[in-house]
């Protein structure tokens, strides 16, 4: 019989191998934000267009051809900086080959990005291209899934963090070589609590890790984060060559030492995993994932918790919209009122430790916490159609 270690690498091996790849169509659709103004080629227009260029799973390549598949998950992704969204030609075509479809935004690509703006956007571009799914006139009408993730590399990468403050639908998110950016990538890192996957170069001299990728893992209070560590990878091998990105990494040092397809391959490799887990529930992903965290030669890792076919984030939604929760801070106990939906709570500390559940739950339920130490703790409620998540402090 063959062991769970060698079924594993097999399975890795017909992943890359694959069974053929799938036809990549596309189409450009220019999103108004009313509510601010600017964006790629605005023309002076009312609002802010937000110029994207989406790539999807089709039944032969084109642009504005018919989209295959339904309950595709949406995946909004961000450029680096000063740089254009086809430097990632490897990413929507690994991705789009999982069943995704995947947005990229074409703004804030000069020499003063506002980073502000383009976290927004990506935030706003998952929400419109999900809102496609129930107009008629659109490809994507009838073909758009509930579950969405946030990408994006250097730049993009940091503003992701601030795009997941701006959407609480979002599922999970994932970055490569993420920037530090203004307003702070690690400070927005704090309020982040949908599963996070980081991954860096170990010798990108453009963000070093030490100064921006490990601060926001640390920063996390996702309950499933696994920052991943690419030996001997770079800052701009995430992407295509781009003169820009490797102008700036050719004045630092160390440079990479593997090459940029070694690079990508074990990127997307591990990235798909991760994302059929959080976007399409697929549990052999779970254990997949935390195989090949163990027997890649090809990284070092740190996870706070294992990833399981039962994993889930904890994650704000639109659910038991009406709930009462006082004092907080908090020193001996916490009131939570109108919560009748809920058919059980769960309290989780910053770490991802579960420390107190309850099922049978009434409309108000007083929670004894003078036995817990201070600091941020979070209530998650559980009904029949989803969860909702409140932060308290223990005082």
């Amino acid at each position: 019989m063959l062991n769970k270690k060698f079924t594993t690498l097999l399975f890795l091996f017909i992943v890359l191998v694959g069974f053929g790849q799938t036809p990549v169509g596309h189409t450009t659709i220019t999103f108004n934000d009313a509510t601010r103004t600017g964006g790629f080629g605005s023309g002076g227009g009312a609002g802010r267009q937000i110029q994207t260029e989406i790539y999807y799973p089709a039944a032969s390549a084109g642009n504005d051809v018919p989209v295959v598949g339904t309950n595709l998950p949406v995946i909004s992704f961000g450029h680096g900086f000063s740089m254009s969204w086809d430097a990632y030609t490897p990413v929507w075509e690994s991705l789009v080959n999982e069943g995704y479809i995947v947005a990229l935004p074409r703004t804030e690509g000069g020499l003063s990005p506002s980073h502000d703006n383009f976290g927004k956007d990506l935030a706003l571009v998952v929400t419109k291209v999900q809102d496609l799914n129930t107009n008629a006139s659109s490809l994507f009408f009838g073909k758009v899934g509930t579950t969405s993730a946030i990408m994006g590399h250097s730049m993009g990468g940091g503003s992701s963090f601030l795009a997941a403050n701006y959407n609480s639908s979002v599922t999970t998110m994932v970055t490569f070589a993420a920037a530090n950016t203004n307003p702070s990538s690690v400070t927005a890192s704090q309020q982040i609590t949908i599963p996070n996957l980081v991954i860096a170069g170990q010798n990108d001299c453009v963000a070093p890790p030490i100064d921006h990728q490990n601060d926001m893992y640390d920063s996390l209070l996702s309950n499933y984060k696994t920052e991943i560590t690419i030996l001997g990878g770079g800052h701009c091998y995430f992407a295509n060559s781009n003169f820009n990105c490797s102008f700036g990494e050719g004045t630092c040092s160390p440079n990479p030492t593997i090459t940029r397809p070694q690079q990508q391959d074990v990127t997307m490799d591990l990235t798909n995993l991760w994302l059929r887990k959080f976007l399409k529930n697929n549990c052999p992903a779970a254990d997949d994932f935390q195989d090949s965290l163990s027997l890649s030669p090809r990284i070092s890792y740190r996870q706070n918790n294992p990833i399981t076919c039962s994993s889930v984030g904890i994650k704000s939604n639109t659910l038991l919209n009406n709930i009462v929760l006082y004092p907080n801070p908090a020193k001996t106990a916490v009131h939570v009122g109108n919560i009748s939906e809920a058919t059980s709570y769960t309290i989780i500390d910053v770490l991802g430790k579960e420390i107190l559940n309850k099922i049978d739950l009434s409309n108000n339920e007083t929670i004894d916490v003078s036995n817990m130490n201070q600091g941020v703790y979070f209530i998650r409620l559980s009904s029949k159609s989803g969860q909702r998540v409140v932060k308290f402090i223990k005082e």
